[in-house]
């Protein structure tokens, strides 16, 4: 007889893991479509795209997890286009879908950021606590200049990362915030970066780069947020014993 778990205990695992009431977000964090009661097989993604979701229903999986979810607070209510093919999917073969959006960045241990500073060599890992920020801090194990690092991360991420400033200048400091954090990148000037390392880039935050001698490096949204949902699943496999699966949809972005 195969093995499962019930919905009902998939969510309350996830939650006490992850904590999701600890923070105000802009998109619901726990289950967001219910599917079958009875979970054989779990697919892991990123993003809850239709190509993601696609895969996971050809795999047979019951659930998906994902970083990106199908419900975001500034997204038009109708249900139209994309949103109404991507919720059709799941609705019409009854899966389960899960989404954890800024729990998944900040866990302290399957969090996107902490596995992103891990696997890119960072050392003296923490959390800037200050004023609720998502901001992680670190330094080089070597003494990088700006161009080795930039280096290290695009091989590590197999992505050509982006750099804006000095290659040649010496770097101690690493702060960064996996996917879109473009926005905080003077709160990481402020809290002392050589060198802040992201998903994105705005056009302002050339010239801020520029003007403070901060290295910028922009490493790509998806490529800096794989790492969570993957240790995530690893620490799943350990817990129960049912079938799960990571599944990479690739993103240049």
């Amino acid at each position: 007889m195969m093995k499962y778990i019930t919905s009902q205990v998939l969510s309350d695992w996830l939650n006490s893991v992850l904590n999701p009431e600890k923070y105000k977000d802009y998109c619901p964090n726990g289950l967001q479509i219910e599917g079958k009661e009875r979970i054989y097989h779990i697919a892991l993604g990123v993003t809850a795209c239709e190509l993601f979701l696609q895969k996971a229903i050809d795999s047979n999986a019951d659930a998906v997890i994902v970083h990106h979810g199908l419900l975001w607070e500034n997204d038009n209510l109708s249900i139209t286009g994309i949103k109404r093919r991507r919720i059709e999917l799941c609705l019409s073969n009854n899966l389960n879908v899960f989404a954890y959006h800024l729990p998944l960045d900040d866990h302290p241990e399957v969090g996107n950021n902490i596995t992103l500073g891990t696997l890119l060599g960072f050392r003296n890992i923490r959390k800037n606590i200050k004023n609720n920020s998502m901001l992680w801090l670190g330094n080089s194990k070597n003494l990088y200049n700006m161009k080795d690092l930039n280096t290290v991360i695009s091989n590590k991420l197999n992505r050509s990362a982006l750099l804006i400033g000095d290659p040649k200048k010496n770097i101690k400091n690493i702060v960064w915030c996996s996917g879109g954090g473009q926005k905080m990148f003077q709160e990481a000037i402020d809290i002392g970066a050589d060198v802040y390392v992201t998903g994105e880039i705005s056009e302002s935050v050339v010239h801020i780069a520029r003007e403070t001698n901060t290295g910028y490096i922009c490493a790509g949204h998806h490529a800096t947020e794989r790492y969570g949902i993957q240790a995530l699943g690893n620490v799943l496999k350990k817990t129960f014993d049912i079938e799960i699966e990571y599944i990479e949809i690739d993103n240049p972005v």
